[in-house]
């Protein structure tokens, strides 16, 4: 149910709308290609087998990868709702 002069099932769009929006950036993502390396690209341990074949062209090891995820930062979404606090800003 929509309030205001928002038509029914508006905000149920704006959900779905974010949602595909995420999933295609998260399918632009490049993926690892090719053959996977036994040692890290960056620090050379070994990469366990088990990772290497559940990720087929896997460079990283497992520590590197959380390394590079926790210095990751997200980006600004788009404010669909329009809410008095974004206008303000």
């Amino acid at each position: 149910m929509a309030g205001g002069w928002a038509k029914d099932g508006a905000v149920s769009e704006q959900i779905e709308a974010s949602i595909s929006d995420e999933l295609a950036r998260m399918k632009a993502r490049r993926a690892p290609v090719g053959e996977s390396l036994t040692h890290c690209a960056e620090c050379e341990e070994p990469i366990p087998e088990a990772r290497r074949a559940a990720l087929p062209g896997v460079k990283l090891c497992v520590e590197c990868v959380a390394e590079r995820d926790a210095a990751y930062k997200a980006r600004g979404g788009i404010n669909r709702r329009g809410s008095k606090d974004s206008q303000l800003k």
